[in-house]
């Protein structure tokens, strides 16, 4: 199927599906009844890049904050509903844009009824979401474990459930922390099915660990066509979770924008604190978002650094007490090392002013 040919959905003011740019997401980690703190950590994730946020939504009062959440921020706001089907119906009363269900966990049909026919009313999204922690025994049974199979098969069987109920307008979400199922799945339910598919590696891991597991999961995934919004799972800091979605999309050429930086691994030539300055350089990087497909060489030594640095914009190489900063593979000048970071800022300041007219 692909994500060209999948159904396209709006969420808020976000539309995904049907070929439509990747939309990245995370999720709040805040107690969503602390309405202050939620709307900070949201304005952080937007100016990061995120284009739709979650929160969990266990309790009466976290669904009565939505209302005042919504007031504050710009972004699709989603509603992470379980067990509760009282939550569901409260959080679309109170203005979520989306919500996130598992219909077997809900209760009773009635109970799943209820909530479809409420977001029926207010047409509002239905992510239904399937981890393989929380796989029916019979399909477990039937598979005899958990399987990529028997997570698409409960998935599907969830989709008819409200299909059913006379509702269509949903997205899927089929998860796994074990990343070789999950791409399994994602390749088997892309066959199935035209609804837009979130994609992303559940329970990843830290920073190191998730990042590793959620780019190759995601990058075999996405480089198949397959996915139409993402969420890069880490324990941290949801903004994190941001950079490296946005960074996973760059590299696999589906997204334009910031700034690339390479750097080399260093060696025993290396004359400079090249891992310092490389992360400097990172850091300053983010605040030339506007300078799109910009790319930024930092090289550890003066001897194969102009060389290396070729194919860069702009980029700076170490070496005993002083650097060269480069453009386009010549050097421009020599620079003393305290002053490398400084002078590329300057290159980039007048790369913006290029690029404007001025």
């Amino acid at each position: 199927m692909g994500r060209e040919h999948t159904r396209t959905i709006q969420i808020g003011n976000c539309i995904i599906g049907g070929g439509r740019p990747i939309a990245i997401q995370s999720m709040c980690n805040t107690k969503t009844e602390n309405v202050a703190a939620t709307i900070a950590q949201i304005h952080r994730l937007q100016t990061a890049g995120c284009e739709i946020v979650r929160v969990t939504v266990p309790t009466m009062d976290a669904a009565l904050a939505i209302k005042e959440i919504k007031k504050e921020i710009s972004i699709p706001l989603v509603a992470d509903i379980h067990f509760d089907y009282r939550m569901a119906i409260a959080a679309i009363e109170n203005g979520a844009d989306k919500i996130r269900i598992n219909p077997g966990n809900i209760g009773a049909l009635s109970r799943v009824k209820a909530v479809v026919d409420r977001a029926k009313e207010k047409n509002i999204p239905i992510r239904i979401g399937v981890n393989s922690g929380s796989l029916e025994k019979n399909l477990i049974e039937k598979y005899g474990k958990v399987t990529a199979e028997g997570i698409v098969e409960s998935a599907l069987d969830k989709v008819k459930l409200i299909e059913d109920m006379g509702y269509d307008n949903l997205v899927i979400s089929i998860k796994s922390s074990d990343v070789m199922m999950c791409i399994k799945a994602h390749e088997l339910i892309d066959r199935l099915t035209d609804y837009p598919l979130h994609v992303g590696i559940t329970e990843a891991g830290t920073l190191y660990s998730g990042n590793i597991k959620s780019s190759v999961g995601l990058g075999i995934i996405l480089n198949q066509g397959i996915g139409d919004t993402i969420r890069v799972s880490l324990t941290g800091d949801p903004v994190e979770e941001i950079k490296s979605a946005k960074l996973i999309l760059r590299t696999l050429g589906l997204r334009e924008g910031g700034i690339e930086v390479v750097s080399c691994p260093t060696c025993g030539r290396t004359q400079i604190d090249l891992i310092m300055l490389a992360n400097q350089v990172e850091t300053m990087a983010a605040e030339f978002e506007q300078l799109k497909g910009v790319k930024i060489a930092v090289m550890g030594c003066v001897v194969n650094g102009p060389g290396e640095a070729r194919e860069a914009d702009v980029g700076i190489a170490g070496g005993i007490g002083e650097g060269l900063l480069i453009r386009k593979g010549e050097v421009i000048r020599k620079v003393p090392e305290e002053k490398l970071l400084e002078a590329l800022r300057n290159e980039l300041n007048e790369l913006v002013k290029e690029r404007s007219g001025r």
